[in-house]
């Protein structure tokens, strides 16, 4: 679901294209690495059980299978296991030309807890919408919004999250970094479908967050093995690292305009723009305008910006953000969105979300720079944690010992390589809108559906535009990519209209893209 945190990336030290933490010369030297490692545990027993739920006044029977699949390096020795939960549609005429949709979550750390209870699954747990979900028990109920009508769906955690583990034979640098992490999820794809017998049917892929970095990476890596995609659903984009803040010490000027609608959009959310207009759409595109015309030629003349221009300039955004001119004028017009997280309801004392600026939050410290905590992440994280261990356990019958992990941020983003090769290049960062280009490219039939939150601060939705305007896809082939713009944030499903809206939406991209 998550990307890691601005802290966590600012905060970092750029070495070799890798984030590391920066060290003192004090502290202790790490223990050194045991040359053995404990026999790996034989893979607990794949679950299946037979369902039924009501899709559109329509009885739909399925089957649901949770279990694993190992990944072996050349030598043919398994190295790691991936979990997955799997629903197939019973009682399809012809079960090899049904699509069938790989889905998963991002972080890098994160589970796929979030689509799989949330979104599309044939079921999901019932949270409050933009305010905190009350303590367990929690409802898990049948999902009306589905999609399981139109495609199989296979709910896959990346390695070490959810019940996906590292053996004994395998390295953390084997799954953990951006190349390695789409070679994983492509050996699990490929499995999959030579387990099933599903080679044939039309395939997607449906990322969120760093989900599409993977998707991205994963429809040319797949299609210049032999496997193409009719599509992907490209849930809360993050497809070129070099277009947000990831400079040292938020050098760049670019993102501060990319996220600038997002703001816009919050403060009228929250009935902070004065006076407030009727309808946020329309603004936004004079915000779009705004952002890279006059705000980004400010931007870039640094210490040499006129007064009239930065006075001009310290006035819209005043209009467009809420924020006080003189916060503008002392933060030399660049508005951290983290700060802006804090500053928007400093007067209410309180903090909006990260993930999704409906929610609400309340610090300690009322007159602090930054939000202490992701006021949306903390409304309902444990609402799903909880959630997918009982329905796991008891519903699907899926039994094992082991710790079924939401995320593991400290363990897979430790030593993540975020290096990505691509077209003959080699990237500090991921680029991957190289990569979609290339699949596009190479594959004039290959569609995208592009979903957006308006309240998204993790990945705004302005940034994807910019990003996707930017990647040299030749005209002919933008009519490919289809997008979809929702009342929501980073998770947009957890808000009920703009879940069932996304459905009908995706519903109508699915039936463009396996059209003949």
């Amino acid at each position: 679901m998550r990307l890691l945190p601005r802290t966590a990336i600012v905060f970092a030290l750029l070495a070799g294209g890798v984030l590391i933490p920066s060290a003192r010369a004090d502290e202790p030297k790490p223990a050194e690495k045991s040359a053995e490692k404990p026999a790996d545990k034989p893979a607990p027993a794949a679950a299946s059980s037979h369902h039924k739920l009501a899709v559109g006044g329509k009885t739909l029977a399925y089957t649901a299978t949770a279990g694993t699949i190992d990944l072996k390096n050349d030598a043919g020795d398994a190295i790691g296991r991936m979990f997955s939960v799997a629903y197939v549609q019973e009682g399809v005429a012809d079960a090899k030309t049904r699509p069938v949709t790989f889905c998963f979550n991002g972080g890098p750390g994160s589970s796929t807890l979030w689509l799989h209870m949330a979104s599309f699954g044939p079921v999901r747990v019932e949270t409050t919408d933009a305010a905190a979900t009350p303590p367990p028990p929690y409802a898990i109920v049948d999902n009306g919004d589905t999609l399981l009508d139109r495609t199989d769906l296979v709910f896959v955690d990346a390695m070490g999250t959810g019940f996906s583990r590292v053996l004994a034979k395998g390295e953390a640098k084997d799954f953990y970094g951006t190349d390695a992490d789409i070679a994983a999820f492509g050996q699990f794809i490929e499995s999959w479908l030579s387990e099933n017998k599903r080679w044939n049917s039309p395939k997607f892929l449906l990322g969120e967050s760093y989900g599409t970095t993977r998707a991205a990476g994963l429809l040319r890596y797949l299609q210049e093995k032999g496997t193409a995609f009719n599509g992907a659903v490209m849930v809360s984009s993050y497809l070129n690292a070099w277009d947000d803040f990831n400079g040292p010490a938020f050098a760049l000027d670019v993102p501060y305009a990319l996220y600038l609608p997002t703001m816009t959009a919050t403060a009228w959310y929250h009935g902070k723009l004065a006076p407030k207009p009727e309808k946020l759409e329309p603004l936004l595109d004079e915000v779009r305008k705004f952002a890279l015309g006059d705000y980004l030629h400010a931007l870039a003349q640094g210490n040499r910006l006129g007064a009239a221009e930065r006075d001009a300039v310290i006035v819209q955004l005043h209009r467009f953000t809420a924020m006080p001119e003189s916060f503008l004028r002392e933060a030399n017009l660049r508005i951290d969105p983290s700060r802006f997280e804090k500053e928007l309801l400093r007067g209410d004392r309180r903090t909006v979300g990260r993930l999704d600026s409906r929610f609400l939050g309340i610090d300690h410290d009322a007159a602090g720079e930054y939000p202490e905590s992701d006021a949306a992440d903390d409304a309902f994280a444990a609402a799903f944690a909880t959630s997918v261990n009982a329905y796991l356990r008891d519903t699907l019958g899926y039994a094992t010992d082991e710790l079924y992990r939401p995320t593991n941020y400290a363990e897979v983003g430790k030593d993540w390589d975020d290096r990505h090769s691509v077209g003959g290049r080699r990237f500090a960062m991921p680029d991957v809108a190289e990569d979609l280009r290339i699949a596009m490219s190479a594959n004039p039939h290959l569609r995208i559906f592009a979903a957006n939150g308006w309240f998204d601060f993790a990945c705004p939705f302005f940034e994807t535009e910019y990003t996707v305007a930017h990647m040299g896809l030749e005209p002919e082939l933008e009519k490919n990519i289809t997008w979809g713009y929702y009342p929501s944030g980073h998770m947009i499903y957890v808000h009920p209209p703009a879940r069932k809206q996304m459905r009908d939406d995706i519903v109508r991209f699915y039936d463009a893209a396996t059209m003949r």
